[in-house]
């Protein structure tokens, strides 16, 4: 399929049904940590609604008719837990998002489930300032979705060491308020070693001090840890943190802000 793939996510815990809007692997942002093949700098193509919406439901036949779970999910998670926009890029940089969130809906509303799939944006946040994309994020709200926003560092220096973009943190806070106001939106912050070093003490004082001014806007914090290698040059450089580091980090969120936190090592 172009549009729709479908995976166990360890962090939603069971079967999540892809929508790839970046089928020509390009994004706005290079994290040095992404998984994407031939990663180029860019959008989307137009996307075909009318193949996407034909993929979903062909999917969702599958997984609520056939035996795909049983198939191709192991025993504890053979469950459909949610639609999530992510794919090879960011999702939010197609014209046609706000669109493609319509007709994900009519799709489900078509399958009707006992117990539909959760609609979730997996985003960067960069494109909060289009009006067609606060649309398609107020649509998820209304379905009582969610927002995963990526968040990997509090200051300018550390995101664009790792995410290749040149961002202030008083803008990264209103993309987070702006979200947090159109759905309930969770912060998603991938941590590593760096040339076999954790994150700096004053990076890490900075990200705890955006979280501090953002806790009133968002759900949580999900922090996850490097599952599946990097195809990004700096790959090499790259390594897992114990688990033990992120349930520490996880804890002092929590004495700061009262946020939930999930942690995914």
């Amino acid at each position: 399929m172009t549009h729709v793939y479908s995976v166990i996510s360890r962090r939603a815990g069971g079967v999540s049904v892809g929508i790839n809007l970046n089928p020509n692997n390009a994004c706005n942002w290079r994290c040095i940590y992404c998984q994407v093949p031939d990663l180029k700098r860019g959008g989307p193509p137009p996307i075909d609604l009318d193949l996407l919406a034909a993929e979903l439901s062909e999917m969702l036949v599958q997984l609520y008719e056939g035996d795909f779970l049983e198939r191709n999910a192991p025993q504890g998670a053979r469950r459909v837990v949610d639609i999530a926009f992510s794919g090879n890029g960011e999702p939010t940089t197609a014209a046609e998002f706000a669109e493609a969130v319509e007709r994900v809906c009519q799709c489900i509303d078509a399958q009707a489930p006992d117990e539909p799939p959760r609609l979730r944006l997996i985003t960067n946040g960069s494109m909060l300032g289009r009006v067609m994309v606060r649309r398609g994020i107020a649509l998820i709200g209304a379905r009582h979705g969610e927002v995963w926003f990526k968040v990997d560092a509090g200051d300018a220096a550390t995101m664009r060491r790792i995410n290749g973009v040149a961002l202030q943190p008083a803008t990264v806070l209103r993309r987070l308020r702006q979200c947090g106001a159109l759905c309930s939106t969770w912060v998603q912050t991938c941590l590593f070693a760096l040339d076999d070093k954790p994150p700096e003490p004053a990076a890490l004082a900075a990200y705890l001090d955006l979280l501090i001014q953002a806790k009133a806007g968002i759900d949580g914090v999900h922090l996850y840890g490097l599952a599946r290698p990097s195809f990004q040059p700096e790959a090499p450089r790259l390594s897992r943190l114990p688990g033990e580091w992120l349930e520490a980090l996880a804890e002092r969120i929590r004495g700061k802000t009262g946020l939930t936190v999930r942690v995914s090592p």
